[in-house]
């Protein structure tokens, strides 16, 4: 199957729970990353700035928020939800705490500005 050519078509395809949850999350991830982009990555809708910052998704039985690395440092505030190293499962009457979203995509975009900064740094060179 293609890659879905954008998240709303990607959103589309999915089934209404799982579609809602995700939209909701989407949303919260914007609103805490207002100058980010949607793009497709790995054929997932996934949100940027100078690189990904976070990717979410659904699967068979539940929906995914893949935050870049940064499910053990809030590992603390994850319990409840089931986890691997670099995602967060849950389910769309269970969703991830607004706050918690907002403060995984700030940490993210601290990461990303200063992988930014970095670059930058090098191109000068």
């Amino acid at each position: 199957m293609p890659a879905p050519a954008n998240t709303d078509a990607y959103l589309a395809t999915l089934p209404q729970a799982q579609r809602e949850a995700l939209q909701t999350l989407r949303r919260q991830i914007l609103a805490a990353a207002p100058d980010a982009v949607e793009c497709i990555s790995y054929g997932m809708p996934a949100v940027r700035r100078h690189g990904v910052l976070v990717w979410f998704a659904a699967a068979k039985g539940h929906c995914g928020f893949y935050p870049g690395g940064q499910v053990e440092a809030f590992a603390d505030r994850l319990t409840g939800y089931q986890t691997s190293k670099g995602a967060i499962r849950f389910q769309p009457e269970k969703p991830l705490p607004p706050e918690l979203v907002a403060d995984i995509v700030a940490r993210r975009i601290e990461q990303d500005d200063a992988a930014a900064a970095a670059r930058a740094a090098r191109k000068k060179r």
